[in-house]
């Protein structure tokens, strides 16, 4: 044991050393060894999250997953990845997996028909935007349960492309969920994320009207539900793999601002969250986990680079780059006992949030549908109008008409303080 532990000592130190002497040094070649470039030890993100992760109610997941048909949009991404994971656990009918991004779909569709030899797996390439797919898929797989995460879900990114981030979250959300209503799938789980909660960019603004969509379908016979999680580290395009790239180069590593903070998860936690969801809930609710504390960002910075044995503004520079167009410094409290009520589970609760009316809904979609090809300004305007809590890049009031549909905002909280599981 410690001969093993010396030795992963020595190799951690041999990293540091050849990078304190600059990026790209090598280590001298020895008789036996070839000529390598050094790599940095590998960083366990349970280490970084700063709490025990959360495990939930696997019997309540076999109950709603076992034998059943299931239908995953957004198969080929990080979260949606390892829904399908979990869900093999659980002995699906069938598993269709959809995405449109072929090779990430052709790898998951490899992974699981390699680890579940036999399991009835089916890819389909398809655009949750094109309702003429979609509909054959819904009619050739008949999902019973769908986990909905295909999603534009990058920042600064969709503040530039409004539009798609519209056509995509909010009007591909309507066409997967009209889809599940027309051919009697049970439950319907949409993915959202804590960027809903007031939102201040136009990734969290779609969001939030692809929810109140959702909420607005609760007299039908499927069970529509909603979960918002945090930020997923780990995920392609977090900050885990990010910053690990900028410290192999020999930094900097490069943070917005040195009080951003942000809740965080790990892939397997926002996975089972959506399952555990879609198996509780009765129709109509946002769900959130508890995620302990936020999690400061230039803390998450100065941890990683201190786990590769390097030191922070010595051997790798932090660089503060400024705030993104449609990010804050905090999120909101995804927990928050006043905005919040407890579900069965310790770990989960659910926002109280009055619904919007049918009438509202359609008036709102059909304002975004007039302005979905319009320049950026346009389309940030009408979300605006939709979501009366949305304020574009943090602004202290939209300056805008005013709002098309009534404010949807947080109901009081009721006195009684339980939910039951369904």
């Amino acid at each position: 044991m410690v001969e093993r532990i010396a030795a992963r000592v020595d190799r951690l130190l041999g990293w540091a050393r050849a990078r304190r002497a600059g990026a790209g040094a090598v280590v001298a070649p020895t008789p036996s060894a070839p000529l390598v470039t050094p790599q940095p030890p590998a960083i366990d993100v349970l280490d970084l999250l700063g709490r025990a992760p959360v495990d939930l109610d696997t019997p309540e997941l076999q109950r709603f997953l076992a034998g059943k048909r299931v239908l995953v949009t957004g198969a080929g991404g990080s979260i949606g990845s390892e829904i399908c994971r979990q869900i093999m656990k659980f002995c699906p009918g069938r598993l269709a997996l959809l995405d449109r991004a072929e090779n990430s779909l052709f790898e998951i569709d490899q992974e699981l028909r390699h680890r579940w030899v036999g399991a009835d797996v089916l890819p389909c390439v398809a655009d949750v935007c094109d309702a003429t797919r979609i509909d054959h898929v819904f009619t050739s797989q008949r999902p019973q349960v769908v986990f909905h995460c295909a999603a534009h879900k990058h920042v600064p990114m969709m503040e530039h492309n409004a539009g798609e981030a519209v056509k995509n979250n909010v009007f591909g959300t309507k066409t997967v969920a009209d889809a599940a209503i027309a051919h009697a799938a049970r439950a319907f789980v949409l993915v959202s994320t804590d960027k809903a909660v007031n939102p201040t960019s136009v990734m969290g603004a779609t969001k939030r009207v692809a929810e109140l969509y959702v909420q607005s379908l609760t007299a039908s016979r499927t069970r529509f539900v909603s979960v918002r999680f945090g930020n997923v580290l780990g995920s392609s395009g977090s900050v885990v793999p990010i910053f690990r790239r900028q410290i192999e180069a020999g930094g900097p590593v490069t943070v917005t601002h040195p009080d951003m903070k942000r809740y965080f998860m790990t892939i397997p936690e926002a996975s089972q969250l959506v399952m555990q969801a879609g198996a509780i809930g009765r129709g109509g609710e946002i769900f959130v986990l508890d995620m302990g504390e936020p999690v400061r960002i230039l803390d998450l910075a100065t941890a990683m680079i201190r786990r590769c044995g390097l030191s922070p503004g010595a051997d790798i520079q932090i660089k503060f780059t400024g705030v993104r167009p449609g990010e804050k410094l905090y999120e909101e409290l995804a927990g928050d006992d006043e905005q919040t009520r407890p579900t069965g589970h310790a770990k989960i609760r659910v926002w109280q949030l009055q619904p919007g009316t049918s009438g509202e809904i359609e008036r709102g979609l059909s304002l975004l549908e007039q302005v979905i090809d319009a320049p950026a300004g346009g389309v940030i305007a009408a979300l605006a109008r939709v979501v009366p809590e949305y304020r574009p890049n943090g602004a202290a009031a939209p300056r805008i008409a005013p709002a098309v549909v009534a404010p949807m905002r947080l109901v009081p909280p009721a006195s009684d303080a339980s939910i039951a599981a369904a």
